[in-house]
């Protein structure tokens, strides 16, 4: 099976004050550990990649840290995504020295969308991943999907159509997106499948699911329903419930191409 058909598991490792944290749509973090070893984890057991967020960095208005950025390149030797706090070309080049392969600008891209077409041209569009956090809400003339993109890590509503942006962003020379369902994020109740396949459904670069895997037959579902090229992990391996191993297997048991 070619290596591009095959589907990605990319466990998401959310760092907070030097600590990986974990919370429930956006809120109630708490410190489960620290993200240089969980991070080296995750690549012995098998991950594709591995995304990095600095979930303050924006609302904090502080750059990213790139000492734990390097400490996490040094153990790891698979595809590395980092995000949070980047809002201009000098820090994605930043993060791309400090060892990463990918910069994820979420905020910073919605107030000015012209940082993506300029990372695209510095770094190549293979170097920018656009991260959507995004609210189901009332379809309306300004939000037709009834998906409404939200940045400042949950905390600001935009008024911008969540398909629309994908599409934009597409345009402007994103090479992936990440698509994070804040009702779902943490709830361990499954992918938000009908935004994820919109989204899908709508550009022709990959996508991401990300928010609410808690089963593994929740990764199934959002790459065969929600046409995912790859599953945003957290929760679901964060507590030792599955390995990426067991995640894997059951992606093969629904005759789904994985990574060996």
């Amino acid at each position: 099976m070619k290596a591009h058909l095959c589907k990605r598991i990319i466990p998401c490792l959310d760092v907070r004050d030097g600590r990986l944290t974990k919370g429930i749509k956006f809120e109630n973090n708490v410190d489960i550990g620290d993200p240089v070893e969980t991070a080296k984890k995750y690549y012995e057991q098998g991950a594709d990649e591995i995304v990095f967020y600095d979930i303050t960095a924006s609302h904090e208005k502080r750059g990213i840290m790139l000492e734990v950025v390097e400490n996490v390149a040094k153990n790891i030797f698979i595809p590395f995504c980092v995000g949070g706090g980047i809002n201009s070309v000098e820090d994605m080049r930043a993060v791309l020295l400090a060892g990463a392969e990918k910069v994820s600008v979420n905020s910073a891209a919605v107030k000015n969308p012209d940082l993506i077409r300029q990372g695209a041209l510095a770094f190549g569009s293979q170097a920018i991943v656009v991260g959507m956090d995004v609210k189901q809400v009332e379809k309306s003339e300004k939000i037709p999907s009834g998906y409404e993109i939200v940045i400042h890590g949950g905390r600001t509503c935009c008024g911008i159509d969540a398909v629309e942006w994908a599409k934009k962003c597409e345009e402007l020379g994103a090479g992936e997106l990440c698509v994070n369902s804040i009702d779902a994020d943490g709830t361990k109740e499954g992918y938000e499948i009908n935004l994820t396949r919109m989204i899908c459904e709508a550009v022709q670069i990959p996508v991401i699911a990300s928010g609410g895997a808690g089963r593994p037959e929740h990764l199934a579902e959002a790459v065969t329903k929600g046409k995912a090229s790859a599953a945003l992990i957290a929760s679901i391996v964060h507590y030792g419930t599955y390995t990426i191993k067991d995640l894997k297997e059951n992606m093969k048991q629904h005759n789904i191409a994985v990574r060996e």
